[in-house]
């Protein structure tokens, strides 16, 4: 009888690329997210209102995530963060909500990914973070893209679920 699959457990699936609105800002995530996410979430919402009003299909507004592609090379307060929320595939502009900060398009490419469910405060993602680079390590993958926050929980939760996610590729 093989282990039971938690829903913590790493697992490496494929996930279609996708169309995001798109902010960036650069420095420690708490406090960009704080400047950016309102822009963020003020663009998708009223694109979706918009679509709705105008009688043409509305969508879910899905969980936010955030990419920080040099995370490993700098000081958390120099992080690049990249927070993106997925749009309908047909999306040609963004609504802008926050004078001075850009909402943009772009399209999230994913292919093989390797992820894991993250319980508990963002501060202490070290560990699960560690499991999932040895699960990639030990199922022959290694790490082809940046590191990829989903926050499926508000940050005021209870208990904070962050699904971790890299995208790989089999070792050559």
């Amino acid at each position: 009888m093989s282990p039971r699959k938690l829903k913590t457990d790493p697992a490496i699936l494929d996930m279609p690329s996708q169309k995001m609105a798109v902010v960036r800002g650069k420095g420690s995530p708490d406090k960009v997210f704080a400047r950016i996410f309102p822009a963020l979430f003020g663009s998708v919402y009223t694109l979706k209102f918009d679509l709705k009003k105008r009688g043409l299909e509305s969508f879910k507004v899905s969980c936010p995530r955030a990419r920080f592609p040099n995370a490993h090379l700098y000081p958390k307060g120099e992080w690049l963060v990249i927070a993106g929320i997925p749009v309908p595939e047909n999306t040609t502009s963004l609504p802008q909500k926050e004078p001075g900060t850009e909402v943009k398009l772009e399209t999230w490419e994913y292919g093989t990914v390797a992820q894991i469910l993250h319980l508990g405060p963002y501060d202490q993602e070290t560990e699960t973070i560690e499991c999932l680079q040895q699960f990639i390590a030990d199922n022959g993958y290694e790490i082809a893209g940046p590191h990829e926050e989903e926050y499926q929980s508000r940050p005021d939760a209870k208990v904070i679920k962050t699904l971790i996610r890299y995208q790989v590729k089999k070792k050559s």
